[in-house]
């Protein structure tokens, strides 16, 4: 197998290729989400506290809960007026925004929690939304990769170096006793168009990324689905476990110091895993902006097909199982990330999601 990489500053000539087979437009985040809601309360924006929240691409399937509850008019309802923002490719990551004070809330995968602590930084899950990554490693078509082993010597692309995608990518490779920097490389690739010329291009191997550029990936016939790390039995196999990823995050500071408004903020996040856990993917898809289902990367059909495969990902109540915290821990020493001792209890609080449900009417084990 000829060794496929990437070289410093190609992602700037792999950009210029998305418009060849995908819009220009394609090769963004995507929206960057409304602070408008439709439904809600009787209150007025104005006589609500404003809570500023930045999710690591707003439009992707495994973030849409932040923006769902904006388009059922759950924040509104719940008393707060909620400003989404999203990640821009190339930018500030949505978690280093929230740590650095630019917004009050991140829309990002928990294991941040742990990498901010190992920084001397007090950083914590209010609300948990899904149970598995949501993820899939997409290898080039012709490739015939079945075992992270087959990577030796290559370059697997990730969302961005650092992020969670990186950390599970090296993980793998680890688990398979390949050594990341020697045996192979992660390189960051995004996701949408950057993904798909990455690979169309030849220089990645595989990619790990989620819905709409799997659908994407498939339909120009650029690459396969490897590794399934959105079913139970996929996280049981490659992982090892049950994986936590996309919650809510904030600094335990402000958290602290905002307690009514973080309250308000988790009753408007587990009223929609409620309503989101009842509800058909087609309901789901006729909800959100139109512009999230149905675009350069992605037909709203499609979208609704991949969304009723993959929707177990998301919990159901905000909780954050027990045993989540440890198989991340273990993810994170095993990927070499660990420099110091992790206080787990201080990384996540599930006593405002148990307060929703109460309030809610739902029982909680």
């Amino acid at each position: 197998m000829p060794r496929i990489g990437l070289r410093k500053g190609s992602l700037a000539a792999i950009a210029a290729v998305c418009a060849t087979a995908l819009t220009v437009a394609a090769c963004s985040s995507g929206s960057s989400g409304s602070s408008g809601a439709a439904g809600g309360g009787s209150s007025s924006s104005a006589s609500l506290p404003t809570v500023t929240m930045m999710v690591g691409g707003i439009d992707k399937q495994i973030y849409l809960p932040y923006q769902l509850a904006q388009s059922l008019g759950f924040y509104k309802k719940y008393g707060v007026n909620m400003v989404l923002s999203t990640e821009q490719s190339g930018g500030v990551g949505a978690e280093d925004a929230m740590a650095s004070g630019q917004v009050n809330m991140a829309g990002a995968w928990y294991v941040h929690t742990i990498n901010f602590q190992l920084k001397g930084k007090a950083v914590e899950d209010i609300a948990q939304l899904s149970g598995s990554p949501g993820e899939r490693i997409m290898c080039a078509t012709g490739t015939h990769i079945t075992s992270p082993a087959q990577w030796k010597g290559q370059s697997i692309g990730v969302t961005d170096l650092g992020s969670g995608t990186d950390q599970l990518t090296q993980y793998l490779g680890a688990r398979y006793g390949l050594k990341h920097g020697t045996d192979y490389n992660t390189v960051a690739a995004g996701d949408g168009s950057t993904m798909i010329a990455a690979l169309e291009h030849h220089k990645i191997l595989c990619g790990m990324t989620t819905q709409p550029t799997v659908a994407a990936i498939e339909k120009l016939g650029v690459g396969y689905p490897a590794f399934d790390l959105t079913t139970t039995a996929g996280v049981q196999k490659w992982l090892g476990g049950f994986v936590p990823t996309a919650g809510v995050l904030a600094q335990t500071s402000w958290v602290d110091a905002n307690k009514p408004t973080v309250q308000k903020v988790v009753d408007a996040i587990v009223a929609t895993m409620h309503w989101l856990s009842t509800h058909s993917a087609a309901d789901v898809a006729n909800v959100l902006p139109p512009s999230f289902v149905n675009n350069s990367l992605v037909s709203k059909a499609t979208y609704i097909s991949t969304l009723s495969t993959d929707k177990s990902q998301f919990l159901p109540d905000g909780l954050m199982p027990a045993d989540g915290p440890p198989v991340i821990m273990a993810i994170s020493k095993l990927a070499g990330v660990i420099t110091g001792p992790v206080n787990l209890s201080t990384t996540y609080t599930n006593s405002y999601a148990i307060t929703a449900n109460k309030d809610l009417g739902y029982t909680t084990g």
